[in-house]
């Protein structure tokens, strides 16, 4: 008996046309509905109802193979991989309470604490080096790469299912999976202890969660309506609470999404305003509400987690600091008064503010004539030319120069100890910087003669109150010139041999710049008796959820945005899709062993060049259109725009917007493009090789137009292309796993094979 396609409504059915229902996301369902049929058809497009035993069993043979390819061998190396470093390392702070810092959102880094909590790991290991041994120290790390290595088995049956959704054959379901579960960068990337495993299987539930809720669009507000919203939702959260980059994903729903609800509002529909923004808002409440609260959620734990001080209390502020137990800024820091002997130091740089007997030179390499003023400088030791006293603008009188605290919003001047100079600022260009002006020195007679104005600056505590009081370590602030508005600004080149490669102090008329920021290390006159050197127990103070959040959001994106510096394997997304580039991963020298990162070459080629095809089939169709021949009948290209137009929108939104980005990239940031490339070439392998129309169009006795089915399609050639597609596929991997697998045994001559497009290879002499 020939069957229709799960969920297809029979003869008498209501049915809409598609230029009101036509919506991405939709599969052979969607299509059938919109399909007028004759009294006599049985069905418009053959598919077995349900999901039929043969769907099972070739989806448990691939989730076997996704787990034995991803399992096999995980325990080697026994040695700290890559970006390991990174995340193991993190898992360890979140074991042990200890604050750290990182430009990725929580949700990861949290699945390995919990999976070393599971396995009682205590978090003493710090993955400092890659290379370090793990057998030596005592770490389970097969468990913490098992995590990963499930989820990334788990990605191979969630491609099938969305393809069998969508309503795809057997083959094409089976073409799309093959070519993430031979895929040699899935295997490696998601085999150790990295994020991306987490990234790319919540991205593709979330697309898979996000068909399902758009085939139940004839029966809104529903019990499954509302689950696979939900789900959507949850899925998405996921996605953006591992990495930035999952916006990526909301951009495809958000698309998709965007076009249901235009169709929505197409008054042929009959729908009502009212009803109209009740869609609206749940969509909105499952797709950005739903998300947002767990992505906050995710930050609560992270912060409730944390909260011994560590290595990323550098990259918060004071306020921030001092809500951690053990934190230096609640045990040392003490109140600065006037007349303290005090070293100022530069927040980003940790350079100490310095100056020397020697003066700058007559002229600048450039040519400009400098002031020949007393050099300012910044230098990174400890030595008494970092030595300057707090002075009042006009002298206290000599009884109450005690306990005089500095605060926010005060007026100061700096005296240099060493040289019995004063600090001063002026219209002369900086030596690096002609639009910066330059900082000297000034003997007493004119700083309180002729210069004294040039000698005033300003203290501003980064979000301090109104007369704050300034105190060491815990008080950052700017340090502006009150007569210029500049503000005391150091940076990392050095000066010339004529300043002792020496850090430049200049004037930055930039104020607003997060590097301006400078901070009191140490009194060192503060003498043993002083009542500021009485250390009290001092409380952990508080700092609400909403604080604590934005001052992170704020340093993570700012760090994020600033990875530009060149790495060896670095790569641009021009060349991720034609696999130019790998990364080399581990390498042992005493058995010539390896792991590269690089995806299947056979895969990739494929897939990337498929994606031409589909966008040279779009462009033909339109045009032969626009020429009045209709090439395809209305259920294909129902399914060639609304289904693999959907897969082709998730690999554009998950692979153009890294042409925009400044920062460093690699290769494993094609990943989630490279399985939506995946589900595009599942897609085509249908379209191309199952010819035979789904409709015919007939003309009936009364001179009316009506639609047929043109017969059952036979999915010979769809086999026949699978087959060929996953044997080339199946040979790819196999030649490139020992490098992915990082097993020994490779000769030079064998490693130089695997060179094919200038790989970076080791050991290939």
């Amino acid at each position: 008996m020939i069957e229709v396609a799960p969920g297809v409504r029979q003869r008498g059915a209501r049915r809409k046309s598609p230029s009101r229902d036509a919506g991405l996301g939709s599969g052979s369902e969607d299509d059938l509905l919109e399909a007028p049929r004759a009294k006599n058809v049985v069905a418009a497009y053959i598919r077995p109802t349900g999901f039929p035993r043969r769907y099972k069993v070739v989806l448990a043979v691939l989730t076997i193979l996704a787990f034995v390819t991803r399992f096999w061998k995980i325990s080697h190396p026994t040695e700290v991989v890559f970006d390991e470093v990174h995340f193991g390392k993190f898992a360890s702070y979140y074991l042990e309470g200890t604050y750290f810092f990182d430009v990725h959102p929580p949700f990861g880094k949290l699945l390995f604490a919990l999976m070393g909590w599971f396995v009682g790991y205590d978090g003493h290991f710090k993955f400092d080096n890659i290379g370090d041994s793990y057998i030596a120290n005592g770490v389970p790390y097969v468990a913490f790469r098992a995590m990963p290595a499930m989820l990334g088995s788990l990605t191979v049956p969630v491609v099938f299912l969305i393809m069998q959704e969508c309503g795809y054959s057997l083959p094409a379901a089976v073409t799309a999976a093959s070519l993430v579960l031979f895929d040699n960068a899935h295997i490696g990337q998601t085999r150790l202890i990295l994020l991306d495993a987490t990234l790319i299987l919540s991205m593709a539930c979330s697309l898979l969660a996000y068909v399902r809720f758009y085939k139940l669009r004839h029966q809104p507000f529903g019990y499954g309506w509302w689950k696979w919203l939900l789900l959507t939702g949850v899925a998405l959260s996921c996605v953006i609470s591992t990495k930035y980059v999952g916006v990526f994903t909301f951009v495809t729903i958000g698309a998709a999404v965007a076009i249901d609800l235009w169709n929505l509002l197409d008054v042929k529909r009959g729908l009502s305003l009212q009803r109209f923004s009740q869609h609206f808002m749940a969509r909105a409440f499952g797709l950005i509400i739903v998300p947002f609260m767990l992505y906050l959620f995710w930050f609560y734990v992270h912060f409730a987690i944390l909260y011994k001080s560590g290595p990323g209390d550098d990259f918060m502020t004071p306020g921030f600091q001092e809500t951690l137990s053990d934190n230096a800024l609640s045990l040392s820091s003490v109140g600065v008064n006037y007349y303290d002997t005090v070293q100022l130091r530069h927040k980003d740089t940790k350079a100490f503010l310095h100056s020397h007997a020697q003066n700058y030179p007559l002229r600048y390499e450039d040519g400009r004539v400098s002031s020949q003023g007393q050099q300012v400088t910044g230098y990174p030791f400890n030595d008494t030319n970092n030595h300057w006293v707090i002075m009042p603008p006009v002298a206290f009188p000599e009884d109450q120069r005690v306990n005089r605290p500095v605060k926010n919003g005060d007026v100061i001047k700096l005296h240099h100890v060493m040289t019995d100079t004063d600090l001063l600022s002026h219209d002369v260009a900086s030596p690096y910087y002609p639009t910066n002006q330059e900082f000297t020195t000034v003997p007493l007679d004119k700083s309180y003669g002729e210069r004294h104005n040039d000698t005033l600056f300003e203290i501003k505590l980064e979000h301090g109150k109104s007369k704050q009081e300034l105190r060491t370590l815990a008080g950052q602030f700017k340090l502006l010139h009150k007569t210029s508005k500049v503000a005391m600004w150091t940076h990392p080149k050095p000066l010339p041999e004529w300043a002792f490669k020496q850090q430049e102090i200049n004037g930055n008329k930039n104020v607003a710049q997060g590097s301006n920021i400078w901070y009191i290390e140490d009194i060192p006159s503060l003498a043993e008796d002083d009542p500021r050197n009485v250390k009290s127990a001092k409380q952990v103070k508080h700092m609400s959820f909403f604080k604590k959040y934005f001052e992170l959001q704020r340093a993570m994106f700012h760090h994020n945005n600033a990875l530009t510096s060149s790495h060896p394997y670095a790569s641009q997304p021009i060349q991720w899709p034609f696999l130019l580039r790998g990364v080399s991963f581990w390498t042992k020298n005493d058995t010539r062993e390896q792991i590269y990162f690089l995806g299947n070459p056979v895969g990739w080629w494929i897939s990337s060049a498929l994606l031409a095809v589909l966008a040279g089939v779009f462009g033909a169709d339109q045009i032969t259109q626009r020429r009045g021949i209709d090439a395809l009948d209305r259920i294909t290209r129902n399914r060639l725009y609304n289904s693999t137009g959907f897969f082709f929108l998730a690999w554009a939104s998950h692979y153009f917007p890294f042409f925009l980005m400044g920062r460093q990239l690699f290769l494993h940031h094609y990943l989630p493009a490279h399985l939506a490339s995946a589900l595009v070439t599942g897609a085509l392998v249908e379209f191309i090789f199952c010819s035979e129309p789904l409709e015919k169009e007939e003309i009936t006795k009364d001179g009316k137009k009506t639609f047929v089915a043109a017969g059952k399609q036979s999915l010979l050639g769809a086999w026949i292309a699978t087959a060929v597609v996953c044997s080339l596929v199946i040979a790819g991997f196999v030649f490139y796993a020992p490098l992915t697998y990082g097993t020994p045994g490779l000769t030079p001559a064998q490693v130089v094979a695997r060179k094919l497009l200038g790989y970076e290879l080791h050991f290939a002499k």
